[in-house]
């Protein structure tokens, strides 16, 4: 009897790593905010060129937003819950988030009258210089202000146009964001002006509240609207303590190692307060933090390769900047 040749099995294509995976959704995301402002700016380049000039400005500084933290934490938590790498709702997500945050630092750099941000001169700086250079009536720094509210405006309602397409559940944590965001920034302010902001993150250690800029803005709400974007209403409490002790240690992480957000009272205060002994006592509650976060990912039901990714974001967002 002739024995047939056995064929040679089909083998099954690897999984794409997760590093891949959000890289390529995050190379979209690039393509979506520049087709965005390039339409925009098309559209007003040939109606109004003064309205052109505002979309340019708002499209130079997203432009060198290298970053893009909010759009990587969506992206994780949407992967992470075994979202669709070719869908487009994520993509749109992550782009409204990035000018969502666009807004917030174009006003916060008015607030604070910064001069320099990502590298180039703020908006409302650049927009006074040139209104000095022209000699235009009225006063250059009003100019410049007003000018950089109107394009932290637009860059608000270029977000809410890419959110109003998402699903319901995700709208309603694109909403919930918002609010919380602009209540939570009034609060802080407000509490700094009465001298009542306390630069050492302990209310963050022990328990983030409602509304906070820092943690609930930056990981909380980005990853509950990952998971409903993968329709994964189940990962919500696992990512709401994922995000809460990731969040406090990098606060701690913040405040040990003189972020932006910490000036010279946080200065004055790490001096005071963390001699050798203090500071360990930090490093280990920062490590603690982060074995936290990392428990709660290698329990959660997550894709191949994710449970191990969330546990090494946890790292890399705390780890001490060299």
């Amino acid at each position: 009897m002739t024995t047939q040749p056995q064929l040679p099995r089909a083998v099954a294509p690897r999984e794409m790593a997760p590093q891949l995976q959000r890289a390529g959704m995050l190379d979209r995301v690039e393509e979506r905010l520049r087709r965005l402002l390039n339409d925009e700016h098309r559209r007003w380049r040939t109606s109004d060129t003064r309205g052109a000039g505002l979309v340019e400005s708002l499209a130079e500084l997203v432009a060198v937003g290298v970053d893009r933290v909010r759009p990587v934490i969506l992206l994780s938590g949407y992967l992470a819950a075994g979202g669709d790498p070719e869908a487009p709702e994520p993509v749109d997500a992550a782009a409204a988030l990035e000018l969502l945050d666009t807004c917030t630092l174009i006003r916060g750099d008015v607030r604070d009258n910064a001069a320099l941000r990502r590298g180039i001169p703020t908006l409302h700086v650049s927009r006074a210089a040139e209104h000095e250079r022209n000699g235009w009536a009225g006063e250059a720094r009003r100019f410049g202000e007003s000018t950089a509210t109107l394009a932290g405006d637009l860059a608000l309602s270029l977000a809410d146009r890419l959110a109003s397409r998402l699903p319901a559940t995700a709208w309603q944590l694109w909403d919930e964001l918002r609010v919380e965001r602009a209540v939570g920034t009034y609060a802080h302010e407000a509490m700094a002006a009465e001298y009542l902001d306390d630069p050492w993150p302990g209310q963050c250690i022990s328990g983030c509240d409602r509304g906070c800029t820092a943690g609930w803005y930056a990981l909380r709400h980005p990853m509950r609207l990952g998971a409903a974007l993968a329709e994964r209403p189940d990962l919500d409490a696992a990512y709401d303590s994922y995000a809460r002790s990731l969040h406090a240690a990098w606060r701690l992480r913040g405040f040990l190692d003189g972020g932006p957000e910490y000036d010279w009272d946080a200065e004055l205060l790490r001096e005071i307060l963390l001699e050798r002994e203090e500071r360990g006592i930090a490093e280990r509650l920062i490590r603690d933090l982060v074995d936290r976060a990392s428990t709660t990912a290698a329990a959660s039901p997550l894709a191949t390769g994710w449970c191990e990714e969330l546990e090494s974001f946890a790292v890399r967002m705390a780890s001490e900047k060299r």
